[in-house]
């Protein structure tokens, strides 16, 4: 690694290409990060850069974003981390705030609203392909929790997101916290502080709401879905369920982290003002984790009681991404949706196709419908 030798201007540009480019959700981030770090610059080593990858998989919050700060720092730094994650993160939430502009206004065109609607019916296709994506793997693994325990969790999981979900952290809490007590007794019993720092509360609405989903979204980024979709709909009504689930596709088909929908929710909240709280409290999180714990990162790794913790909560946070698909089909109030939904499955499901192409045709769907004089959801 030659981190010091890297100028900050260098890490400005190229983690912005990537936050201007970075289409299609972690998977991708990682593989635009890593021919970077390694295959292009050298700047990283396969191995070590394999080890930030599973270290930011252990922590809460969005891992990509994460991945995208720690190798800056790597690379440069404390200053390199915060000129990086920002230069990642900056394009796409300003994509996001231009795109909540136009489709959350009060009366936008009838084609702007057919083309967010027919890509917010997708949305719950989304969230089962992006659920069972992370289920299979995780229960092909013989290592970690028991099978019947996993599978305990991932109920609890889908049915908190379904049924409760302003208490959905709380599950997620517990079930990390249940594993890492069945397993103390044969482990050591030190507890790390990193997986805990997620249960430091947060006061008020809309601060509340994105610290969630900065700091305790286990399990990639679409478990925020649920997490916010109680508060900014049911609890506080920033939103309608229809404008909720355009925040969500819009936090699809832009580059960067999908957290960016927690812009969309602060704007509906609070303008363009709740939109970069929201987007400030969301981020802090994961440059907190990055700047306080670099050096110590190896240690997290290694940390029996860390990993015994995201045991227990990395299967509730997949069955809240499951359980997340029910609300979000109820969401739908014309039944030319309920064909987009299972258009987007089939489009998914069994051909494979990318999310965001998926998304771009259900809107463009949408748009058809509306153009030809069809019923839009209000």
């Amino acid at each position: 690694m030659r981190g010091s030798l890297v100028p900050i201007r260098t890490v400005v540009r190229e983690w912005g290409r990537i936050g201007c480019i970075g289409f299609g959700g972690p998977s991708a981030h990682i593989a635009l990060l890593r021919e970077l770090c390694v295959e292009r610059r050298g700047w990283l080593s396969a191995r070590v850069f394999e080890d930030a990858i599973a270290v930011c998989n252990l922590l809460p919050g969005p891992a990509s974003t994460q991945l995208s700060i720690l190798s800056a720092w790597m690379v440069r730094g404390p200053a390199g981390a915060i000129a990086g994650g920002l230069a990642f993160v900056v394009p796409g939430l300003v994509a996001m705030l231009a795109l909540a502009a136009l489709f959350l206004a009060s009366s936008p065109p009838d084609v702007v609203r057919g083309a967010g609607a027919g890509a917010g019916a997708a949305i719950a296709a989304v969230a089962l392909q992006a659920g069972l994506a992370l289920m299979l793997p995780a229960f092909r693994r013989d290592e970690g929790a028991p099978r019947a325990r996993r599978t305990a969790y991932v109920l609890a999981g889908g049915v908190a997101a379904a049924a409760v979900g302003p208490w959905l952290v709380l599950v997620l809490l517990a079930a990390g916290a249940l594993e890492l007590a069945l397993r103390r007794s044969r482990a050591d019993a030190g507890v790390h502080a990193w997986p805990l720092l997620a249960a430091v509360p947060v006061a008020g609405g809309l601060a509340w709401t994105a610290f969630k989903v900065g700091a305790l979204s286990y399990g990639g980024g679409f478990v925020i879905v649920p997490l916010m979709q109680a508060d900014a709909v049911d609890h506080h009504h920033w939103m309608t369920a229809p404008q909720f689930l355009n925040a969500v596709a819009l936090g699809q088909v832009t580059p960067g982290p999908v957290v960016h929908t927690v812009a969309a929710v602060g704007y509906a909240a609070a303008g363009v003002g709740g939109a970069l709280l929201a987007a400030a409290v969301a981020f802090a999180p994961s440059f907190a984790f990055v700047l306080l714990g670099a050096r110590h990162f190896g240690a997290v790794r290694r940390s029996p009681a860390a990993r015994a913790f995201l045991d227990g909560a990395g299967p509730a946070a997949i069955g809240a991404i499951l359980g997340s698909t029910i609300p979000l089909a109820a969401a739908l109030s014309e039944a030319w949706q309920a064909a987009v939904l299972a258009g987007a499955a089939v489009l998914l499901l069994a051909l494979r196709r990318g999310v965001v192409l998926t998304l771009l045709v259900a809107g463009g769907a949408g748009a058809i419908v509306a153009l030809a004089g069809g019923p839009l959801p209000g």
